[in-house]
């Protein structure tokens, strides 16, 4: 309270000489001013609205300052003669300092004429693009995606961005893959989120395309992230801000599929600085239809076929809320904290569902169903992270702490209607309410070695507690309006519980040989303890201990024109998640049952890659190799069970290697026009390792895929972009997974200064459906299934930008958890959040 009563007084003396300063002396004088104009160093174009900065030589004491015109010219005034630094700086510019600035009276100008500024993306230490906006920047262990450069994604969310960033898949449903493998950690911000941990796909409809400022491809992983992640991991970094001042931002947009609501507004002042935004989104009529074959050779050697069909709709509501804080101790210690929610609320529904049983070729059943598949969960994430700094740049040590929870309720009803097909005859329902809760601390030590502090190390220590709840029961109902009858047998109706413990410690080098020469050695190790209990069974599920080291090793080289070559070998641990532990039996589909697994070991696999970027002529182009071998790996076991019923178990059975490249290019044909595309194809060879003809499997085959996009500039801030992007076939341990196709177009105006945007988009508007045809073979089983898609898609959006943010000189350091040693799985598993 006194120092609030001194900057109080403060205020006030200011304000009191101020106005004593106004009155007439009798004689008319002319400040002195410090007069610049900001340049863009790439371009000779003025940067408007360059914030500048002055501070006396040699302190950190910022004595006055002042925001260019839109020609980029500023001048200061208010300061005593002596000398001075000034400090300018801008969104998407590295902060241009000037020395030595001297004033030698109190009247008079001082013209420091042109400053030129340096876009980051050219600053930066590992940097092989260069020119104007470029999107794609590669680094010794990692490939950056400029979001925030590309407004191909205006009115989109988290899954159109992903779908533009290379090496990465995304299919219709939002399923995300690197380099053909879904087992991925996804990261917010540098961290896990509950919502992402309960469904990536999900997660990344929940997060708004405009909001997204970039994303790290991480190939191979430092030895300061988890071991998890067979293919690597995924950052999402979102826009955050060190400015000053207030500013909101309202979007929205409507569509045939689809509709979205975002506002967001942040503040800053002084020391403290806050942000609050939410978002929703809601899908609706999104129509589909499937049919499927399927012929089951039985153990008495009989053939049973069975032929399904349904149509099928699905109706969403995402939101996402979040609140930030951030608060500047002093110069040297920083603290932020964050709550972020989330609801999901996804109902899927199955209609003229037809089953037609035959044996030995003869019809001996039919069967009509209905079915209600609900998916509604809410999350909370609370994180306090505490940093500090010191006089030497780049060191520093970081606590951080954050807690998870996920509250989820996940049921279906199967309605079954007499052989008249016109009466119900029974209802099957299934319910699945589930928890999740997570808390990490982690201490982080960054210590920059010898005299220029060009040599890193990194060290630290972490813990995980996990809890995962799952109650589930089945019940019976007669009739349309009979009642439930609760299903008692514990194999449906049962309480299960898992706690996971994951102590780690790790230690990183980095450090510059011979200039051009980067070497990154890691090691890392985790310890897991795992107690798994069912509450009708006497005795705990038997898990034993294990502890594993993970080697990492990066390394790179700046070759002439910012060329970049690099190579790297990491290994990898994949701990199974609850999509894959999940004991309840799903059998929404009564005749292609599943169930997961609680003992379940974790995978291990070796990544090797070999990389190589260069540009030429406003083009650039990134070449990468892989190879990728998994042991212990997390596959699907089918067998026949009664009837024709497949049932689907997992266990550590495979054995899975991978060897494929991915190439890159940016070509920027002139300032208007740009495009990029990148081509992606590996070959993969599976085998699930069983003897016993009746279950051993192996598969191989070429999976590829392409995206293209382009970018023209119209006069009058209008802007045209296209998008395409195909995979081809995917192969499955068992069979095969069908490619597909998308595309889309939108045209956007800028308004009101840039503060505003209008445009129109249209998605996949020239074919009303898509195919997309799977296989399943095995010694006893055939199975090909056909999912229809119908997402045409016409949308209008907008946005608008409310208040005016001034860059803050002094950046905070913003540090927290990430936890990624989940091995979440794709589109495919026993799920404890189940029908997706």
């Amino acid at each position: 309270m006194k120092k609030l009563f001194n900057i109080i007084a403060i205020f006030l003396l200011i304000g009191t000489t101020g106005v004593m300063a106004q009155q007439p002396t009798g004689r008319v004088t002319t400040p002195a001013k410090i007069i610049g104009t900001a340049k863009d160093l790439n371009t000779g174009e003025p940067v408007a609205y360059a914030t500048a900065a002055l501070y006396v030589t040699g302190s950190e004491t910022n004595i006055a300052g002042a925001v260019a015109d839109g020609e980029g010219k500023f001048f200061i005034t208010g300061m005593d003669p002596g000398t001075y630094e000034l400090r300018l700086s801008f969104l998407g510019f590295e902060t241009k300092t000037v020395s030595d600035i001297q004033v030698d009276s109190k009247t008079g100008d001082v013209n420091i004429g042109e400053i030129e500024m340096t876009d980051k993306g050219l600053a930066l230490e590992e940097v092989t693009v260069q020119g104007q906006r470029d999107l794609i920047e590669e680094r010794v262990d990692r490939t950056i995606y400029k979001a925030e450069n590309d407004k191909t994604t205006a009115g989109g969310d988290g899954t159109d961005v992903l779908r533009r960033v290379p090496m990465l898949s995304v299919d219709l449903d939002g399923n995300v893959s690197m380099r053909g493998s879904s087992n991925i950690t996804v990261l917010i911000d540098g961290r896990p989120s509950a919502i992402a941990a309960s469904s990536i796909t999900d997660a990344l409809k929940q997060i708004p395309a405009d909001e997204i400022k970039a994303v790290e491809v991480i190939t191979s992983p430092s030895a300061k992230y988890d071991a998890e992640g067979t293919s690597g991991v995924i950052n999402i970094i979102t826009k955050k801000n060190n400015l000053q001042g207030m500013s909101a931002n309202i979007r929205t947009g409507t569509g045939l599929r689809g509709s979205d609501f975002g506002l967001n507004a942040s503040a800053r002042k002084g020391k403290f600085g806050f942000s609050l935004g939410g978002y929703g989104r809601a899908g609706y009529n999104t129509l589909g239809s499937f049919d499927n074959k399927q012929v089951v050779t039985n153990p008495d050697n009989s053939v049973s076929t069975i032929l399904q069909s349904a149509d099928t709709r699905r109706d969403y509501l995402f939101g996402r809320y979040n609140l930030g804080v951030d608060y500047e101790i002093n110069k040297y210690n920083f603290l932020t904290a964050a709550v972020n929610f989330g609801i999901r609320n996804s109902q899927n529904y199955q209609n003229d569902f037809l089953t037609q049983n035959f044996l030995n070729g003869d019809l001996v059943r039919n069967a009509l169903r209905e079915t209600d598949t609900k998916d509604n969960s809410n999350s909370v994430d609370i994180s306090l992270n505490y940093t500090k700094t010191f006089e030497k740049k780049g060191k520093d040590i970081s606590l951080l702490t954050l807690y998870s929870r996920n509250n989820q309720q996940n049921s279906f009803v199967n309605t079954l209607f007499t052989d008249d097909m016109s009466t119900i005859d029974s209802r099957l329902k299934n319910d699945n309410p589930s928890k999740n809760e997570e808390f990490t601390i982690q201490l982080d030590f960054v210590e920059p070695l010898g005299k220029e502090g060009k040599s890193i190390l990194e060290y630290g220590a972490k813990n995980i507690l996990r809890k995962a709840y799952s109650d589930f029961s089945y019940f019976q109902a007669e009739g349309a309006n009979g009642e439930y009858v609760e299903n008692l047998n514990p194999t449906f109706n049962n309480e299960f519980s898992y706690d996971q413990n994951v102590t780690a410690g790790y230690l990183s080098y980095t450090a510059t040989l011979f200039k051009n020469y980067t070497i990154k050695p890691g090691i890392r190790y985790e310890y897991t303890t795992i107690t798994a209990d069912f509450k009708t069974e006497s005795s705990a599920v038997e898990i034993p201990s294990y502890g594993t080291f993970v080697p990492s090793l990066n390394l790179s080289r700046k070759l002439s024109n910012g060329n970049l070559i690099k190579a790297s070998y990491n290994r990898r641990i994949s701990r199974p998640s609850l999509r894959f532990l999940n004991p309840n039996i799903d059998q929404s589909n009564p005749l292609q049952v599943s169930q997961g697994n609680p003992e379940l070991d974790p995978e291990f696999t070796d990544n090797y890659e070999l990389g190589y970027s260069t540009f030429f002529k406003g083009t650039m182009v990134s070449f990468s190799g892989f190879f990728r071998n998994t042991i212990g790996s997390i596959q699907a076991v089918r067998t026949v069970q009664d009837d024709g019923v497949i049932f689907t178990g997992y266990d550590n059975i495979g054995h899975e290697n991978a060897v494929g490249t991915n190439i890159f290019t940016n070509i920027s044909i002139s300032d208007k026009f740009s495009l990029n595309g990148s081509v992606d194809a590996y070959y993969a060879m599976l085998d699930n390792g069983l003897t016993d003809p009746l279950y051993a499997a192996s598969n191989e085959g070429f999976v590829i895929s392409g995206r293209l996009f382009g970018n023209y500039t119209l006069p009058k801030d209008w802007q045209v972009q296209v998008f395409t992007f195909a995979r081809g076939r995917s192969v499955q341990l068992q069979g095969s997974s069908g490619g597909f196709a998308a595309y889309g177009m939108g045209i956007n105006k800028q308004f009101a200064e840039k503060r505003g945007t209008i445009g129109l988009g249209a998605d996949n508007f020239l074919a009303k459906e898509f195919k997309i045809r799977n296989e399943i073979i095995t010694p006893t089983i055939v199975q090909n299934s056909t999912n229809i898609m119908r997402n045409m898609n016409f949308k209008i959006n907008f946005s608008y930008r409310i208040g005016k943010l001034s860059v803050d000189q002094k950046p905070r350091k913003k540090k927290s958890v990430t936890n990624d040693d989940l091995k979440e799985g794709g589109s495919g598993g026993a799920e404890m959040t189940q029908n997706k």
